[in-house]
C-alpha cells in the first residue's frame, strides 16, 4: 500500500520524515500523514516522491513495473481514485461520529439542567448537623453553582459543533 511503500522507501534511503519533507517542499506533518494513511499525495507529488526515491510511481502504489506509460497513468489514476474515495469515506464517518457526540453531549447537558431545575433547592432543607449530609449538601451546592455558570458556554460550544459537523 502507498503509505507502507513511502515509509519503506524513505527508510531504505536513510531519510527522516523531516529530510524527505524538505526535499519535497512540504512540512514534516504532511509526510507523517502520508505514512499513517490519513491523506494521500496528489499526482504531481507522487511523481516528485518517485524522483526522490529514484523509483517508478507504480512501485510507490504497490504495482510491478510494466510497459506502456499510458497504462501506468491510467492505473495510477485508478488507484488514486480508490485511495481518495476511501479517505473521503473515513472523513465522512469521522464527521458523523463527531456530529452525534455533539448531539449526545448537548442532550446530557440539557438533561442535567432540567434535573437541577426539577430538584430545586431541597438539599438546603437538610439537617446539616449530620456530617455526611453536610458534606453531600455542600458538594451538591458546589456542583450546581459551577454547572449553572459553565453549562451555557458548553452548550453554545456543543451547538456550534453540531452546526459545523452537519452534512452539507
Amino acid at each position: 500500500m502507498l503509505k507502507d511503500n513511502i515509509r519503506t522507501l524513505r527508510k531504505e534511503k536513510g531519510l527522516s520524515q523531516e529530510e524527505l519533507a524538505v526535499k519535497l517542499n512540504v512540512v514534516r506533518q504532511t509526510v507523517s500523514k502520508w505514512e499513517q494513511g490519513l491523506s494521500v499525495p496528489d499526482a504531481e507529488m507522487l511523481i516528485k516522491i518517485a524522483e526522490v526515491f529514484d523509483t517508478p510511481v507504480n512501485v510507490l502504489l504497490g504495482e510491478n513495473i510494466s510497459e506502456g506509460k499510458e497504462d501506468d497513468l491510467k492505473k495510477i489514476s485508478e488507484k488514486l481514485e480508490v485511495v481518495n474515495l476511501q479517505l473521503a469515506q473515513r472523513r465522512e464517518s469521522e464527521r458523523r461520529i463527531w456530529h452525534y457526540l455533539f448531539i449526545g453531549s448537548s442532550v446530557i447537558v440539557i438533561a442535567i439542567f432540567v434535573a437541577i431545575a426539577a430538584m430545586g433547592n431541597t438539599y438546603m432543607e437538610w439537617n446539616y448537623s449530620d456530617p455526611e449530609l453536610a458534606v453531600m449538601g455542600v458538594g451538591i451546592h458546589a456542583f450546581i453553582w459551577v454547572f449553572v455558570r459553565i453549562a451555557p458556554f458548553i452548550l453554545i460550544g456543543l451547538i456550534t459543533g453540531i452546526i459545523l459537523t452537519r452534512k452539507k
